[in-house]
Formats: structure tokens, sequence, C-alpha cells
């Protein structure tokens, strides 16, 4: 099967993933910087958000740029990761409207955490697909530290909603700090 199809539909969920998010954003009713400033949450949790959803798009063209072939197990995987990625509108809106509160934020971190995890699959059906261990994806990504911090950085953030929500969401800007900053794992490999 051409991967192609997968790249498209992919970039097509995404987009409309950001569609929703940007329309939860509504103008203030007054015409003041006040009325503009009440809505911290909303601009906070959208821009957190959208950062995640770039994350994902970024990362998974980098991993579609370096194989050859998808089959039926990448799609049900990519699948999988589209339905915890299609999420995030409502998880966005959940914590925005309600400023962070715990439960919004504890089941926002539940996303995110469910969206890392499956990733995995993703990036183990496409490395079975083209060649296995020795293949071009499974050299770059190694032991995928960053990956298996990203989960255990969910995982803290989740815990600490029953502390204080807001430093949960800190670490959850702190996860996509790491994933801000480019990896170049895949460069490096396709250029050795």
């Amino acid at each position: 099967m051409h991967k192609g199809r997968v790249e498209a539909f992919t970039d097509g969920v995404i987009a409309v993933i950001i569609t929703i998010m940007v329309l939860e954003l509504k103008a203030p009713h007054a015409p003041s910087l006040d009325a503009l400033a009440e809505l911290w949450p909303v601009f906070l949790s959208y821009v957190l958000s959208f950062v995640y959803v770039g994350i994902y798009w970024n990362n998974h063209h980098h991993m579609f740029s370096v194989i050859e072939r998808v089959d039926g197990r990448v799609m049900w995987a990519n699948l999988h990761l589209l339905f915890w990625l299609s999420l995030l509108p409502f998880t966005t809106a959940w914590i925005s409207e309600n400023h962070f509160a715990a439960v919004p934020t504890a089941v926002y971190g539940a996303v995110l955490l469910l969206a890392a995890i499956a990733w995995q699959p993703l990036k183990y059906a496409l490395i079975a697909c083209n060649g296995g261990p020795d293949c071009v994806l499974a050299q770059a990504f190694g032991r995928d530290r960053k990956g298996k911090l990203s989960v255990v950085g969910y995982l803290v953030g989740i815990a600490l909603t029953a502390v204080e929500p807001r430093i949960a969401c800190l670490v959850y800007y702190a996860v996509a700090l790491i994933w801000l900053l480019p990896d170049r794992r895949i460069e490096k490999v396709r250029t050795a």
C-alpha cells in the first residue's frame, strides 16, 4: 500500500482538530482589554493544545518521510493515534471553561498520555512493515528516551492535578517544550 493516503488522511484530520479548537476562541463581548484578559484560560489551553497537535503532525511527517510502505496494522495504529488526538478539542474546551480545575486538567493529561501511548503501536507497526529492527526508523528511535520521558511527565502531571492543577499544566508545557526542540534523530540516521 502507498503511504500517501495515510499521510493525506492524517493531515486532514489534524487540520479539522485545529479548526475545531480555534472555533472555541470566542471574541469578548466588551471592547476592552479587561474583557480580553478574562479569556486567558481559553487562550493558554488553546496554545498548549495547538503546540501538541503541531508536535504530533511534525513527528508524524518525519516518521513517514523515511518509510516506503504501510499495511493494515499501520492504518489501524494511525487511526488509534488520531482518535486520541481528536479528543483534544473537547478537553481543551473543558479545561479552559473551568479555569484549569482538577478533573478537567487530569482528563486533559490522560488524553495526552493516551496519545503518547498510541504513538508506540504506530511506530512499531511502521518499523515492522518497513524492514524491522534494521530499518532507518528503528535506528532513529533507538531507545526513545524522549518518548518514555513524556509518558512519565504526563503521569506526574495527572497526579499533580490532585494537589494543584496549574502545576500539572506546567508539567504538560514542560513535556511539550522537550518536543519543541528539533528532534534530529531521523535526519541523523538518514544522512549517516
